[in-house]
């Protein structure tokens, strides 16, 4: 990335740290764009399932302690009325019905009701008939929608049966049979809970059914609803207000991005930089500056596209005119001689014409080719032998040694072998052609912490320390004195360059380590695993 653009885009980044709007969401940079939807909409999901078990836990243990005193007060009850006498029974029935809110009932031998506290006195407590209950009514409904998601069992009914004898009631008959207290738990029409506690009483083979209807329970539970239903209102109006804010920290930062990334399509202002929002180490975050990053590489690529352009067009624009010159002047010529040194010259020409247009192609599909391509196991050291032993079988040295040297380490490295082959050819034509004759080129190849550095150094002039960065450039050309013009594109030492990078490795320029003159070509490329 450009100087210029790491440093707009750090001015960027402070003045989007100092905005006061974005500064109001700073709380959430640090979490998980998941992590806060979650918290957000399961909290009061949490909140509700946690309330109806707790209701349950509730009522059941409101119950369960109802259970245990209707047990005991049958028990008690049963052991007073024993050998007591008629009216002292009739007395006992009045006064612990009253004091305990309780319908007492004795049966006979025979199962016939002999006792009855509602009939001996006024009722301690009303139950309402079901006509008399209204089905729709709020509480009711929510009672029964509560018992359908806890799972609880429907409970029976409870109705005084017409002719009120110990069949009618399934406890009673029991007690008789198993001599034990039996209770049952029961529904009343208006929703609240009804215990029938009975027992036998002494040995006479009388029976005792105590009634009681625990309204309090329905009631404490149906205000503890209200309290969690209140909370979970509470905490859904919360969530909604943190929904909406949420969506403020998801919407408006997409919002900028959104519209930067538009900016930049339509091209309108080149120095448009897209929010990298630094503070957000959120997803959100992630995408700004990936796609800060991407548009930044997109903008480099275009511009070197330009550039690439206009260098193409001025370098094939001096052969053209050369070209043209020749042809037009062939024309008017005479003189045989200079006829040859004109075709000479637009031979030249066509020849310089077509070795560009070549590089040129080939710079263009590497970048293309190489994403594409699959990598394989590339031994550098016979790679590196077998184009030396072909180019000298070819003639292509020109007389000039190629000496090579390895050190002991394995060699091999990841990558497409042709394209590195080409670097290669492209480092030894370069050291060739800078090289005096009879001159010697040292191809040494090394493995350093995990890389493979191929150096290839030449006894030329060497290159000044502020042009080795320059020698990449695209059609860059700094030919040896005595060198015909033309005869090298400029491309093969950015082609090389290119090719380095597609392999995450890199090629630069450096001087000889031995102080003497020259110049050395380093290709640094990741080893194999």
């Amino acid at each position: 990335m450009a100087p210029g653009t790491a440093s707009a885009m750090a001015e960027k980044g402070s003045v989007l740290r100092g905005d006061p709007r974005l500064d109001k969401l700073r709380w959430s940079r640090r979490l998980s764009l998941t992590s806060r939807i979650l918290f957000v909409n399961v909290l009061p999901l949490v909140l509700l399932g946690g309330g109806v078990l707790y209701l349950d836990s509730y009522r059941k243990q409101l119950l369960d302690e109802r259970f245990k005193l209707a047990l005991v007060e049958a028990q008690i009850t049963a052991e007073a009325l024993a050998g007591a006498t008629p009216q002292r029974q009739e007395a006992l029935l009045i006064q612990i019905g009253k004091e305990q809110r309780l319908r007492i009932r004795v049966y006979g031998p025979d199962g016939k009701l002999e006792s009855d506290s509602f009939k001996l006195a006024a009722p301690s407590f009303d139950l309402p008939e079901a006509t008399e209950v209204d089905q729709s009514d709020f509480a009711l409904r929510m009672d029964r929608w509560f018992d359908r998601v806890v799972g609880a069992p429907a409970l029976p009914d409870y109705v005084d049966p017409e002719a009120d004898d110990a069949s009618a009631w399934p406890e009673l008959v029991r007690a008789r049979e198993e001599s034990l207290t039996q209770i049952v738990l029961r529904d009343a029409p208006d929703g609240t809970h009804v215990i029938n506690a009975a027992a036998p009483v002494g040995l006479d083979g009388d029976t005792l059914l105590i009634t009681r209807n625990p309204a309090d329970i329905t009631q404490s539970v149906r205000e503890a609803r209200t309290t969690v239903a209140l909370v979970v209102l509470l905490f859904l109006l919360v969530s909604t207000l943190l929904s909406f804010f949420l969506a403020q920290t998801i919407v408006r930062p997409l919002r900028e991005l959104v519209q930067a990334a538009v900016r930049v399509r339509q091209g309108r202002d080149r120095q448009v930089e897209v929010p990298r929002l630094p503070d957000r180490r959120d997803e959100i975050g992630m995408l700004a500056r990936a796609v800060s990053d991407m548009t930044a590489a997109l903008r480099h690529r275009i511009d070197a596209v330009e550039s690439f352009a206009a260098d193409v067009a001025h370098e094939i624009k001096n052969p053209l005119a050369s070209l043209r010159s020749a042809t037009e002047s062939l024309g008017t010529v005479d003189d045989p001689e200079l006829r040859a040194q004109l075709l000479d010259i637009a031979t030249h020409d066509v020849r310089r014409i077509d070795r560009l247009v070549t590089e040129i192609s080939d710079a263009s599909r590497i970048d293309a080719e190489l994403s594409r391509a699959e990598f394989e196991r590339v031994d550098l050291a016979e790679l590196l032998r077998n184009i030396v032993s072909s180019r000298e079988e070819r003639g292509e040295n020109e007389g000039r040694a190629v000496t090579i040297s390895c050190d002991g380490g394995a060699h091999s490295v990841s990558g497409v072998g042709m394209r590195l082959e080409r670097v290669i050819e492209n480092l030894l034509d370069n050291a060739v052609s800078f090289s005096p004759p009879n001159g010697t080129i040292d191809a040494t190849l090394i493995r350093r912490e995990g890389r493979v550095l191929l150096t290839v150094c030449d006894e030329g002039p060497g290159i000044p320390e502020e042009k080795r960065e320059k020698v990449f450039h695209r059609f860059h050309s700094d030919r040896p004195e005595g060198e015909d013009f033309g005869n090298h594109s400029g491309l093969g030492l950015a082609i090389g360059r290119t090719i380095a990078e597609a392999h995450d490795g890199s090629l630069h320029a450096e001087g000889r380590s031995d102080g003497s003159e020259g110049a050395c070509l380093v290709l640094d490329l990741p080893a194999a695993r």
